[in-house]
């Protein structure tokens, strides 16, 4: 049952094109639009140095925290002005790819 197919036709200019879609992809995670209240990690690794505390105001590409990842150092900045409500990671943790790391407020 893994292999089955699920078939759809497409026209196009008067051709008919068959296509089709796994049951994986009908499966899979829908698009959900980002929040921009929230920080996430974008590749995983460890937090080396926090910047900033909770009631902190921010502009847009103030230094937030480094990410150490395979040995290199990568600065995460602010992506907007703003107040941080929380920051959910301590200097030292390692966070993978998608946790949440800052919220703003």
């Amino acid at each position: 049952m893994d292999n089955e197919k699920f078939a759809n036709s497409l026209i196009i200019d008067d051709t008919v094109y068959e296509t089709q879609l796994t049951k994986k992809f009908r499966q899979r995670k829908t698009y959900a639009k980002p929040d921009p209240r929230l920080v996430k990690a974008y590749i995983p690794g460890i937090i080396r140095e926090i910047f900033i505390k909770p009631g902190n105001s921010v502009k847009e590409g103030d230094k937030i925290l480094i990410l150490e990842a395979m040995k290199m150092k990568n600065t995460v900045t602010a992506h907007r002005d703003g107040k941080i409500k929380m920051i959910r990671v301590e200097s030292g943790d390692m966070v993978y790819k998608g946790q949440l790391l800052v919220e703003y407020e």
